[in-house]
């Protein structure tokens, strides 16, 4: 007996010592040792008006900032803020996560962010790591935020700093086990300078805005892992959960299951009232937010849109969710797509 208790000794440890080995080379040693974050710094950033009105664009007419981090009015079209409440955190129970909340990042010293300093708020927007040095859920998009450019990055900062303190607190994320581990694996310090975008090129300041922007974040599938699907870039069919009804986000590629049809006119007339000719567009597309946007700015953002791949991939809200061959989701209209072919 005491030689077989020896026996299945000697294998329960070389199963341990196994998944020991076997684990990090599957994951990486990330979730086990703590994300990858450069020590903060002393930078501040200096406040001037310019910076100030930048960043004030940025948050609310481009990036999202306030719309993840301020109450929803779900009553009102496109998304809209809730007046009085910019910036002070919100829980993600009515998108479907209730273990997900974003932090108050008002300039109040106990609930806010008053007390953080310009580098924490800089390493956090771009590079997904907390004040306080955990790695940050990637709903906070700091994957696309990586792009910003320095003088944007710190005009948000300067930004955030003058959001009215507020006196509320969400409650802190609750990430369930192992996805709390390997987030660890998400983020990455932004050691280089990020330049400006070229503004002269449409394009290429498109695709800058369309990625600050979040738009690929939410046309585009993702798996159960929450890995994108690949070749589906902005070919839609993403579940987007909210109390006025799910719904799947749009192929904007200009396959004919896209938009082909959108001219630089009907994107921004698009933009500007949630409404493409006599069809409204559902309002889990933050219209009003991207509406505030200059010509200029949507321009460049149709322009990149543009040049996407086309992928055929229908997706159509009107008819029941159903299985699809080609994302893997389900959504309206899905089968009535077929597997990708290599």
């Amino acid at each position: 007996m005491r030689r077989a208790l020896k026996i299945a000794g000697y294998c329960l440890l070389g199963l341990l010592l196994l998944l020991a080995v076997a684990i990090p080379a599957l994951v990486g040693i990330r979730p086990f040792i703590g994300p990858d974050a450069r020590p903060l710094t002393e930078q501040t950033f200096e406040r001037t008006p310019e910076r100030l009105e930048r960043g004030r664009y940025l948050a609310s007419a481009v990036s999202g900032c306030l719309a993840c981090h301020s109450e929803i009015d779900w009553q009102a079209d496109g998304m809209a803020v809730k007046a009085g409440t910019e910036g002070a955190g919100r829980t993600w129970a009515d998108e479907g996560l209730p273990w997900m909340s974003a932090p108050n990042i008002t300039s109040d010293s106990e609930a806010g962010a008053g007390n953080w300093t310009d580098d924490m708020l800089a390493r956090a927007i771009r590079e997904g790591i907390g004040h306080d040095g955990r790695a940050l859920f990637p709903m906070m998009p700091y994957t696309s935020y990586r792009y910003l450019s320095d003088e944007d990055l710190a005009s948000l900062v300067v930004f955030v700093r003058s959001l009215t303190p507020i006196r509320s607190s969400p409650p802190p994320p609750a990430i369930p086990f192992p996805v709390n581990r390997l987030i660890n694996g998400v983020p990455a310090p932004v050691t280089a300078p990020v330049p400006e975008p070229n503004r002269s090129d449409p394009v290429e300041y498109g695709d800058y805005l369309v990625r600050v922007g979040i738009c690929r974040d939410c046309h585009t599938p993702s798996d159960d892992q929450g890995q994108q699907v690949p070749g589906m870039e902005f070919a839609g069919g993403l579940l987007l959960v909210n109390p006025e009804g799910d719904v799947a986000s749009a192929n904007i590629t200009s396959a004919p299951s896209g938009i082909p049809y959108y001219t630089e006119e009907l994107f921004i007339e698009m933009m500007r009232t949630g409404r493409v000719r006599s069809r409204e567009i559902h309002d889990m597309m933050p219209w009003k937010m991207y509406g505030q946007q200059t010509d200029e700015d949507l321009k460049a953002m149709f322009a990149y849109v543009k040049t996407i791949s086309p992928v055929q991939h229908r997706v159509d809200n009107t008819l029941a969710p159903t299985a699809c061959p080609r994302c893997g989701l389900r959504h309206g209209a899905g089968d009535q797509n077929q597997a990708a072919t290599n």
